[in-house]
């Protein structure tokens, strides 16, 4: 199961076919896909949300102003005001799946940025704690709608060469964010006044309305506007991304030919679209237990308790203070940054089994290592030894930003049929969801209970990780979006056959020639 070799058959990876219609020396800077590249870094941005929330709550626990506005919250209510932002989160992200399928990607952002304006303006003005709740609910509505549509819409609109790589940079994003937010509230924390944290909650909004120019830009799926019949319609929208307008180029007849022919067998194939549709086959069971398995680990490796209570964390290790953990805070976003790149920009070099694994054994290390400098230094109390954690730390979320910060959409957008994928995200989702919601609410209630000795749950955790995602991870590497389906179905794959794909790519190939021929001789009768 490990290494998922299946039989082809007559479906194949379609790779060969593929190659066949792709201009040469075709790079990210090429200028005829400036635009495509324009929309699709817009289109990352609206990840920043998350990561933006992650690192502002992370601020607002060191500023004492925050703290005296919300009553001094700690424990459970600290948790309730984290994990009422997953709440609204989980609310949206239900109901984003079937938007997504039925109206197309581009309506579940349009969601996103109502729900976020609206939470934004209330959170910034919030005159106590109840309305600052509110909001917070609201923001979390905005996420569940944007990583929805928006890691869907990458996948969909990507060039075909460059769509893993693409798509592992939704989740990098996050960081972006996660940086403007740490580095805004570590900016305002001398301020005398409410806008030390009401500043850094209008800036929410910042990396979104960046990126609605982007998205005015790009167009809808094409694969949604072939699935409801607007045939033409996909044609010119993968031309304008992919070939300069050129709807007749064979790698656009190739596209949109395969495309047809793949939403023609899974129509073919299976009777719904609905999520029990997810339970029918051997398959489909495979991607499941993935997506719901990725969303709980993206959550339950210990990043949470960095991620929302890394003043908690810095406290027991007798860093407590508000200068130096807002600094550390937001150096540790920049260094995320940069490993989340990293390890998106290798998916296709590397693939994604073994950056799961190096994912895996990095973190196990590391958090091994923290837990025991954490021990000892609840037990001393010797200062070198707690600020010993500080660099594993890092190294921890070095090894989880290679792995979990792009797969965690990429993954299930890559290995989910058209008319399961925006559902299969929601599961994910849902699952990361909840785990964030229980980790949010039960943290730091265990974090003052029982301190580092809390650690030793994430160490377990960790061990199941690497165990599951090395036995039934498999690897995508070097299959095209619509053949994906021949690593989980095997020969009953509802993918377009090799014989269709070669007839497409063949036909294609001599219909250029053929206009070429023809201008040829035009521009010879001419000449004489």
């Amino acid at each position: 199961m490990s290494d998922s070799k299946v039989e082809h058959g007559e479906h194949g990876n379609g790779q060969d076919e593929l190659a066949a219609v792709l201009p040469e020396n075709v790079s990210w800077t090429s200028p005829h896909l400036f635009k495509l590249n324009f929309c699709v870094i817009s289109l990352i941005l609206f990840s920043s949300t998350v990561g933006y929330d992650g690192s502002l709550v992370n601020g607002l626990e060191a500023l004492d102003r925050w703290l005296e506005f919300m009553d001094n919250p700690s424990s459970t209510w600290l948790g309730f005001v984290n994990a009422i932002y997953w709440l609204g989160a989980m609310v949206s992200n239900l109901a984003a799946g079937s938007v997504t399928t039925r109206y197309g990607a581009k309506i579940s952002i349009w969601m996103g940025i109502f729900f976020l304006t609206v939470g934004t303006i209330v959170q910034t003005v919030a005159p106590n704690d109840k309305a600052f709740i509110v909001a917070r609910f609201l923001v979390g509505m905005a996420l569940g709608w944007f990583t929805n549509g928006a890691p869907v819409l990458i996948n969909e609109i990507s060039y075909p060469s460059h769509r893993g790589i693409a798509s592992a940079l939704y989740m990098c994003g996050y960081y972006v964010g996660a940086i403007v937010s740490a580095w805004a509230t570590f900016a305002t924390r001398t301020y005398d006044d409410s806008w030390c944290w009401r500043l850094p909650s209008l800036l929410q909004l910042l990396c979104p309305l960046l990126a609605i120019p982007g998205l005015l830009l790009t167009p809808a799926s094409p694969r949604w506007l072939i699935s409801v019949g607007r045939i033409e319609e996909a044609r010119q929208a993968l031309a304008n991304l992919h070939t300069q307008g050129d709807a007749q180029a064979p790698l656009i007849t190739y596209e949109v030919n395969d495309i047809q022919a793949t939403i023609a067998a899974e129509k073919e194939a299976q009777e719904s679209s609905g999520y029990a549709e997810m339970l029918k086959t051997p398959g489909n069971r495979h991607r499941l237990f993935i997506s719901i398995t990725l969303g709980i680990y993206s959550q339950w490796v210990g990043n949470g308790v960095v991620s929302y209570y890394l003043a908690m964390v810095l406290d027991t290790i007798g860093i407590t203070q508000t200068r130096d953990q807002l600094l550390i805070s937001a150096c540790l976003q920049i260094w995320n940054l940069i490993f989340a790149v990293v390890g998106a920009s290798l998916v296709d070099k590397l693939g994604r089994r073994i950056l799961f694994s190096a994912s895996a054994g990095i973190m196990l290390t590391s958090y091994i290592i923290i837990t025991g400098l954490s021990g000892s230094f609840a037990r001393t109390g010797s200062g070198p030894v707690g600020t010993a954690v500080i660099p594993f730390l890092f190294i921890y979320f070095a090894g989880y930003d290679i792995a979990l910060t792009p797969m965690l959409t990429a993954y299930p957008c890559e290995i989910w049929p058209f008319r399961l994928r925006s559902r299969g995200l929601t599961v994910t989702w849902a699952a990361a969801i909840l785990g964030i919601f229980f980790n949010t609410f039960i943290n730091p209630i265990a974090l003052a209970a029982i301190g580092w000795k809390y650690y030793i749950v994430f160490v377990a955790v960790l061990l199941s990780y690497a165990i599951v995602t090395f036995m039934w991870y498999p690897e995508t590497r070097g299959y095209s979006l619509e053949h994906m389906a021949v690593i989980f179905d095997g020969d009953g794959a509802a993918v377009a056959t090799t014989q269709q794909t070669m007839k497409t790519v063949t036909d294609a190939i001599l219909n250029e020639e053929e206009k070429k021929d023809g201008m040829g001789k035009a521009e010879e009768t001419e000449h004489a």
